[in-house]
């Protein structure tokens, strides 16, 4: 299986706040099969200074870069443009769940 981590940051526009909290249901209901399967390996929003949520960062673990797209392109952030810009880095996940994976 391959590891990602996604690093997805929110629109700065007027909308960007109103957008999150419309598409957040559909995200946590999005992502309840992707937590039971293993495919989220840890996950959270990004907080600016303040405490106001800007994005997202997301270990995932997938059999391919492209099983990581297929779920970028239902996910409701991208869908609904709460995320604006996207990053994806390939990783190797070495601690999770307090237990080490060399």
């Amino acid at each position: 299986m391959a590891q990602f981590l996604v690093l997805a940051y929110d629109g700065i526009d007027a909308g960007a706040a109103e957008r999150r909290k419309a598409a957040r249901p559909g995200h946590f209901e999005g992502i309840k099969s992707m937590v039971a399967k293993g495919e989220i390996v840890f996950g959270g929003a990004i907080l600016d200074d303040a405490g106001k949520m800007i994005g997202s960062a997301v270990f995932v673990e997938f059999p391919s870069r492209q099983q990581l797209d297929a779920w970028l392109d239902r996910e409701p952030y991208v869908k609904e443009r709460v995320w604006q810009k996207i990053e994806v880095k390939p990783v190797r996940v070495a601690v999770a769940n307090g237990k080490m994976n060399p």
